[in-house]
């Protein structure tokens, strides 16, 4: 394990922590909270990070990635299903 691992894991933990008020509030109010473009490039990107991660076998930055990637797609589909 290398430390830009960890410190990528740190940074990413807190980015995925910050988005779950925002996936909550899209449930709890049932409307379109972020726009459409928003969401699909950001799950675009973090797609590409993820695997750019696991590709220099990161491990625990790829999870955290992941798991973030994971809250924009929920985003994502707030954003469909949300109009």
């Amino acid at each position: 394990m290398v430390w830009q691992d960890i410190a990528i894991s740190i940074a990413s933990v807190l980015l995925a922590y910050a988005l779950i008020p925002q996936v909550i509030k899209g449930f709890k109010e049932k409307r379109k909270i972020i726009s459409f473009q928003t969401a699909i490039l950001t799950v675009l990107g973090l797609l590409v990070i993820t695997m750019s991660y696991y590709t220099l076998e990161l491990t625990f930055s790829t999870i955290i990635i992941g798991i973030t990637t994971s809250l924009w797609v929920i985003l994502l589909i707030q954003t469909i299903i949300y109009k």
